[in-house]
């Protein structure tokens, strides 16, 4: 289950990237650490935000986007500017794209196999909904209210 994290939390990743993350992302991270989501595109896990306040969080956090994105730079075209939020479990990653100090609000896919990146949404509350239910956390696909199905 992902935790809530605070904004010192998330300051401290942003430092160690060297730039701010979109305030969308930000909002969604402090609620739910992580997680997963439905895409029309691909099944993905959230990568969470490094969490240090407590051993407990910071066992659950292993897999940051920090860690993330150091793995994905192995990778010969992954982009150099680019911080990996997601994956799919067989290498493409949801990603943001770093222009000067800051990540830009539009999130992209990139597929590990040809290098190529694609636009997948203008922010990220465009693929991400959280709706807290009895307490936790759900994030579900927008189109998913469209076809009728909760995902």
């Amino acid at each position: 289950m992902p935790f809530t994290i605070s904004d010192e939390q998330l300051v401290l990743t942003e430092q160690a990237l060297n730039a701010t993350l979109p305030e969308e992302y930000r909002q969604a991270m402090k609620v739910d650490n992580g997680g997963e989501i439905n895409t029309d595109e691909d099944d993905w896990i959230l990568y969470p935000i490094k969490d240090t306040s407590d051993r407990k969080r910071l066992s659950r956090t292993c897999n940051h986007i920090l860690n993330e994105t150091m793995a994905c730079r192995g990778y010969e075209h992954f982009p150099q500017n680019a911080v990996a939020l997601a994956g799919n479990g067989v290498g493409d990653q949801l990603i943001f794209l770093k222009e000067g100090g800051q990540f830009q609000d539009k999130v992209f896919l990139w597929f590990h196999e040809t290098g190529d990146v694609q636009m997948l949404a203008t922010s990220f509350d465009k693929i991400v909904i959280p709706i807290p239910l009895n307490n936790w956390p759900l994030r579900i696909h927008p189109a998913g209210f469209e076809q009728g199905v909760g995902v």
